[in-house]
């Protein structure tokens, strides 16, 4: 029968994501039996820790941290010790500390474990009522407009609903966003998903912008944007028709070509280049 944990391993042990019963058996097994636990925050990890008799020690690995730490603990591991990695809540290194450890332990050779558990993606999508059988996650979108843009740009066309993590004091400013990049679709915002004041908003995302843009915002956000809806695609001709008339108003190619791939089913790349290839004639 294997052991519990084996020397050498790291564990990626999923925390609740608020309902502290969510931890598994499993997961407490883990905790208790590894040598040592790597925490995104100490003090806050304590709290679950303490709840469930573990008292195994710890040590800190926070995001920004990560990169000189984890060559320490791969050297830990080297040496023959169980680690175990936990975040604030959810899994690690899925938006939260953990993806440079995990890779580092890769390239070494070392072996790495999952014990899954409370994931807010996968109970929010669960939840929302928007399709489930394909889903692309998009973690926090970028701070700065130019870059969050470009992101939805690149995933404007997919059929898959579209999931991201969002902070209550940017959640309407990101609904608008995302409503002028993919339009108005049908979408659902996820809050407190497993704590106590759970709420689950859907309608559109102007609907929505305009609920919680009328209230204070709270807790921990999910927000859920159906993907898009196949159309006719436009033909070849079809968008040169467009750009041409564009153009010839003198619109910036640039915005241009935004405009028409959201209408024509196109990648806004394609009709840039075709717009391109239109003027250099």
């Amino acid at each position: 029968m294997r052991a519990l944990v084996e020397p050498s391993t790291l564990y990626l042990v999923a925390t609740p994501i608020g309902n502290l019963g969510d931890l598994t058996a499993r997961a407490i097994e883990v905790l208790k039996a590894v040598d040592c636990i790597a925490c995104e925050d100490t003090r806050h990890s304590r709290v679950l820790l303490d709840a469930n008799g573990i008292t195994t020690p710890t040590t800190s690995l926070p995001a920004f941290a990560e990169g000189a730490r984890a060559d320490a603990l791969v050297q830990r591991l080297k040496e023959g010790q169980s680690l175990a990695l936990i975040s604030d809540a959810g899994s690690p290194a899925i938006s939260d500390p953990g993806e440079r450890l995990v890779a580092e332990c890769v390239a070494a050779g070392l072996r790495v474990v999952p014990v899954p558990g409370a994931s807010a993606v996968v109970a929010a999508l669960s939840a929302s009522g928007l399709p489930t059988s394909r889903f692309h996650f998009l973690g926090f979108l970028p701070r700065t407009q130019s870059e969050a843009r470009a992101m939805l740009d690149e995933v404007a066309g997919l059929s898959a609903t579209l999931v991201l993590y969002e902070s209550p004091r940017r959640v309407v400013e990101t609904l608008a966003l995302l409503q002028e990049a993919l339009g108005d679709r049908s979408a659902c915002v996820a809050r407190e998903v497993t704590k106590l004041h759970e709420e689950f908003l859907r309608g559109t995302l102007s609907e929505l912008g305009a609920k919680l843009g009328q209230a204070e915002v709270l807790g921990e956000i999910v927000v859920l944007v159906h993907g898009r809806v196949a159309e006719a695609r436009w033909t070849k001709e079809e968008v040169i028709i467009a750009l041409e008339a564009g153009l010839g108003r003198g619109e910036r190619l640039k915005s241009l070509s935004s405009e028409i791939a959201k209408a024509a089913g196109w990648s806004s790349q394609d009709v840039y280049r075709l717009g391109v290839s239109l003027k250099s004639h």
